[in-house]
């Protein structure tokens, strides 16, 4: 593939460590982000995880036809891109982060962003957690600790397979990570992860 081939680029959130490089694209190249996030990313409240060749790219775009395709998910709630494609407020990490849903043939496939960095520390074995089914933070967010709680736990009850984006895929039943994955999502499980015994002996 050649970057004129992309149709749509979609960012969780623009970080530095997710975006950057739309540059690269051509302007028939349609970037998508929550224009919160847009929002966020001007504001100076992050300043340096938020640089300015990136951001000034994107202002490029704002103002070229078609270059740029905002959404307002936290007042529209889901959209869909193309058929099969999702984009949903996730209500975590950044103000204007968004969850990027793929329906596959084995259930539906989240590509979360930071909502989670550390499917073990945070789900599994969540690290200083003691309540049942309480997951831990990631300590990098904007919003509140409790909203955070919550966009993980609505992850973990509306999707098969999680894709963090610093970690690698997990697959999800009945609210609980059952296996791990490797590159492919649908996959095969390269690392089983015991579900919790609920009636030990």
């Amino acid at each position: 593939m050649k970057p004129g081939d992309v149709r749509y680029i979609c960012h969780t959130h623009l970080h530095i460590d997710h975006a950057g490089k739309d540059d690269h694209f051509p302007m028939n190249t349609t970037v998508v982000i929550n224009r919160r996030e847009m929002e966020c990313s001007v504001s100076g409240l992050m300043h340096p995880q938020y640089p300015k060749p990136d951001i000034m790219h994107l202002v490029e775009r704002l103002h070229t036809p078609g270059a740029l395709r905002f959404e307002d998910l936290e007042l529209s709630g889901p959209v869909e891109l193309i058929p099969g494609v999702v984009l949903e407020a996730a209500n975590a990490h950044t103000e204007g982060s968004m969850n990027v849903h793929v329906e596959t043939a084995e259930g539906r496939a989240t590509i979360c962003g930071d909502v989670i960095y550390d499917i073990q520390n945070q789900i599994v074995e969540p690290f200083h957690q003691i309540q049942a089914n309480e997951p831990q933070v990631t300590g990098n967010h904007a919003g509140s600790k409790r909203s955070e709680k919550a966009a993980i736990k609505k992850l973990l009850n509306g999707s098969r397979f999680l894709l963090p984006v610093h970690d690698k895929p997990a697959k999800v039943e009945n609210g609980q990570i059952v296996g791990r994955l490797d590159m492919a999502v649908p996959g095969p499980v390269s690392q089983t992860v015991h579900r919790r015994n609920w009636f030990p002996v």
